[in-house]
């Protein structure tokens, strides 16, 4: 197992590009040997990633190869069978999702889980009555999302998948986090709500978040990560910058088929 995970062995038998790599001492994420199961089911073999402060990192893959389960395993909502989670230097493996909250990180789930009872001005209001000390205030998610400012007093039941996926990450933000873990923001959005959100995400980006984004959406990936990583059967098979998996349509082609 040993040899196998050696970056060397990885490069010349598995083709994996090693380059672009936030520096050891930068990263404030830090996932190492990652194995998570649903029962019987085996998912992740030995995920490791790493995320540094003010990076977008972006987890591609296609659909079932393991990217939720590698958020679930971050967020303690699957807590793995083996492996270590790291954040800030502190071992999180396997704590309770509100303790991994309450250390700074925020997670947007792939299906929303928005209040549909509450109106949007409610699902904010309802985090922001036990926020951590930081810069989110309604009106702030207000000015990053306009049309939520518009739809405040709607419920969350009668939203549009784009208006619930831009609620689903202002409230996420309301809860002032340091690491913003994204699954699959662009999934069954139209083409013109992908453009909003990258553009909403890419601000989020510019004021210094830091972001962990799992997503099968190539383009709207490229566009926000400075580096990528690619699963595939709950294995990493590549690991580099955005620019370079952007540029050279062997690599995409070998790891996505695109």
């Amino acid at each position: 197992a040993e040899v196998r995970r050696h970056p060397d062995v990885r490069r010349v038998y598995l083709g994996e590009a090693l380059m672009a790599q936030a520096p050891t001492a930068d990263r404030v994420l830090v996932v190492e040997d990652l194995y998570t199961a649903y029962g019987l089911s085996q998912v992740l073999f030995g995920v490791s990633l790493g995320v540094a402060a003010g990076e977008c990192v972006c987890l591609l893959g296609r659909n079932g190869v393991g990217k939720t389960t590698t958020m679930r395993s971050i967020m303690g909502l699957t807590p793995p069978r083996r492996g270590r989670i790291t954040w800030k230097g502190q071992d999180i493996t396997g704590r309770a999702p509100y303790q991994v909250a309450n250390l700074g990180l925020g997670f947007v789930p792939e299906d929303r889980r928005i209040f549909a009872d509450l109106t949007v001005w409610e699902n904010l209001d309802v985090v922001s009555r036990r926020q951590r000390n930081g810069g989110w205030t309604v009106e702030r998610v207000y000015d990053l999302f306009p049309k939520l400012r518009e739809l405040r007093d709607r419920q969350g039941g009668f939203l549009s998948g784009g208006e619930q996926q831009m609620l689903t990450i202002a409230r996420t933000l309301m809860g002032n986090p340091e690491l913003l873990l994204l699954d699959e923001p662009s999934e069954g959005l139209a083409p013109l709500v992908v453009e909003h959100m990258t553009e909403q995400i890419g601000r989020l980006k510019r004021e210094g978040l830091t972001i962990l984004l799992a997503e099968q959406n190539v383009e709207f990936a490229l566009d926000l990560a400075d580096r990528v990583y690619v699963l595939e059967k709950g294995l990493i098979r590549y690991e580099g910058s955005a620019r370079e998996f952007r540029e050279d349509e062997s690599i995409r082609h070998q790891y996505l088929a695109l």
